[in-house]
C-alpha cells in the first residue's frame, strides 16, 4: 500500500512541477512580449532557450497567448513594417530583410508589405530618403558623392532601377573627370 501512495506522490508532484513550469513559461512569454512585440517563432525561440522549458509547454503557452489575442504574425508584420516605413523611408527589400530576421512567414511578410507600399509607394519613399539625404549633404558635386548617395539608397532596400534612374536626374551636370572604380 506505501508503495502505490509514494507512486501517487510521484505523479502529483509531477503534475505540480508541470503546472508551475507552465505558469513561469507563460510569465516569461508576457515579459517578453511587453519588453517589445515578437513574431510567434521568434517568441518560440526566446522560450525553448529557457531552462526546463519543454516544447509541450511552450506550444501550449502559444497557442493560449493567441487565444487571448497577445500573439499574431499578421498584425505583427503590418504593424512592424508600417513603424519602420513611418520612422525612415526604406525600400521593400529592406523591410523584406528585417521580417525575415524577426521570423515572420515569407506569404504574411509578403502581404503586409503589400498593404504598407499600397499606401506609401516606394517612389514617393525614395524622394523622401533623397531629400533628407540632400539636406544633409547637399547636391552630389561629383561622381563619387553620386556613388555615395546610389550605395546609400540601396542600402535602404530600394530597387536598382528606381535608384539609378533618381540619381543619374539629379548627377548629370558633372564637369569632373573623376572615375570612380
Amino acid at each position: 500500500m506505501p508503495l502505490c501512495l509514494c507512486g501517487l506522490d510521484f505523479v502529483a508532484t509531477v503534475g505540480l512541477q508541470s503546472n508551475e513550469l507552465r505558469r513561469k513559461t507563460f510569465e516569461r512569454a508576457v515579459k517578453l512580449l511587453a519588453a517589445k512585440p515578437r513574431s510567434v517563432a521568434e517568441l518560440r525561440e526566446r522560450l525553448l532557450r529557457s531552462k526546463g522549458a519543454d516544447e509541450e509547454i511552450v506550444n501550449t503557452v502559444i497557442s493560449r497567448l493567441r487565444e487571448y489575442g497577445y500573439l499574431n504574425d499578421e498584425q505583427f508584420a503590418l504593424s512592424y513594417a508600417s513603424y519602420k516605413v513611418k520612422q525612415k523611408p526604406v525600400g521593400r527589400r529592406r523591410l523584406e530583410r528585417d521580417l525575415k530576421f524577426k521570423k515572420v512567414e515569407s506569404g504574411v511578410a509578403n502581404e503586409a508589405l503589400e498593404m504598407v507600399y499600397a499606401e506609401t509607394p516606394e517612389e514617393q519613399l525614395i524622394d523622401q530618403a533623397i531629400a533628407k539625404r540632400l539636406r544633409i549633404r547637399g547636391r552630389p558635386k561629383n561622381r563619387l558623392e553620386a556613388k555615395s548617395l546610389f550605395d546609400h539608397l540601396l542600402r535602404l532596400g530600394f530597387p536598382f532601377e528606381l535608384v539609378s534612374d533618381r540619381v543619374r536626374a539629379l548627377a548629370t551636370d558633372f564637369t569632373d573627370d573623376t572615375d570612380v572604380r
